[in-house]
């Protein structure tokens, strides 16, 4: 069982056990699990749209390195797609251990900082890309040279979009977990 040093108002610590029923154990572990799902499927989303993105080159139509916009997308997309492959591994130590790598505080808030942070640019990035993708589509330039640019580039940021709604998904649950070690001081929220 974990323990947990309080401070007594004398200034001496005490140790308090957390006591866990095996159904609170079971309840932590789904929770872990659900949030391990997120992960992957943020993972499995971002990576996917990074492909998209970098393979959208040709020698005769427009190559995304050509538009800022498209940068972002394909870095904000491998960035998520590095940090959801970490939190998937650390997710899978937490399930699998029944302890945190970090130190329980710094993990907590480790999670919820980087989702929020990563969920953001990633937001940031699929919408300047949809910006771009729309005015080229209206112009008419760049889709009118090659149809599949435009469509692979559409691809490429609504999936960045799906790796973003499950990232939101991670942000919420890595939220619930840091208001629970504020109101708790632990992670479980039973």
């Amino acid at each position: 069982m974990p323990s947990q040093s309080q401070f007594l108002p004398n200034g001496e610590t005490s140790q308090q056990q957390h006591f866990h029923s095996t159904l609170s154990l079971q309840k932590l572990r789904r929770f872990n699990t659900l949030i391990l799902i997120f992960r992957f499927a943020s993972f499995c989303f971002s990576l996917t749209s990074t492909i998209f993105m970098a393979t959208n080159t040709s020698t005769n139509r427009p190559d995304w390195k050509d538009f800022d916009a498209f940068r972002f997308v394909l870095a904000a997309n491998a960035i998520v797609c590095l940090y959801s492959f970490v939190e998937m591994g650390f997710s899978i130590w937490e399930i699998l251990k029944g302890v945190t790598i970090l130190p329980e505080i710094v993990q907590v808030w480790f999670d919820f900082g980087h989702d929020q942070v990563f969920a953001y640019m990633l937001l940031a990035a699929n919408a300047a890309g949809t910006g771009l993708a729309k005015t080229l589509s209206s112009e008419g330039k760049a889709c009118s040279v090659s149809n599949a640019f435009c469509v692979q580039s559409n691809v490429s940021v609504a999936l960045g979009f799906a790796g973003f709604l499950f990232l939101g998904f991670s942000s919420l649950l890595s939220g619930f977990r840091v208001v629970c070690f504020i109101i708790n001081g632990s992670r479980f929220h039973l």
